[in-house]
């Protein structure tokens, strides 16, 4: 299985109603290269950042060309939390690097 990789897609879309990207979220949560995991929005500025894994960025950006949704940047992110800190982490590394997945 490929590794994947974890990335932070930023979208600012002020002039996009809300019903239409509603309607891409219902394309996006079904895509078969990528997965979504989460977003988090502004939807009064319309902005929002959502987290994906993906084999790389160019395989986000084809999707989002494909579906005609606009991003201000892709980019390969980590993650960290409180609970892991520490001791904690190193072992959270050193797990994820094994993983198919990466952070998820």
């Amino acid at each position: 299985m490929k590794k994947l990789r974890r990335y932070m897609v930023v979208h600012e879309d002020p002039d996009v109603s809300w019903d239409k990207i509603e309607e891409n979220w219902g394309k996006l949560a079904n895509v078969e290269n990528a997965t979504w995991v989460r977003t988090c929005f502004n939807r009064e500025k319309g902005v929002r950042y959502c987290i994906w894994l993906a084999p790389n960025d160019d395989e986000l950006k084809t999707i989002f060309s494909e579906l005609q949704i606009s991003w201000v940047s892709v980019l390969e992110v980590e993650e960290t939390c409180p609970d892991l800190w520490g001791k904690k982490w190193e072992e959270h590394l050193a797990a994820e690097a094994k993983a198919d997945t990466l952070g998820f």
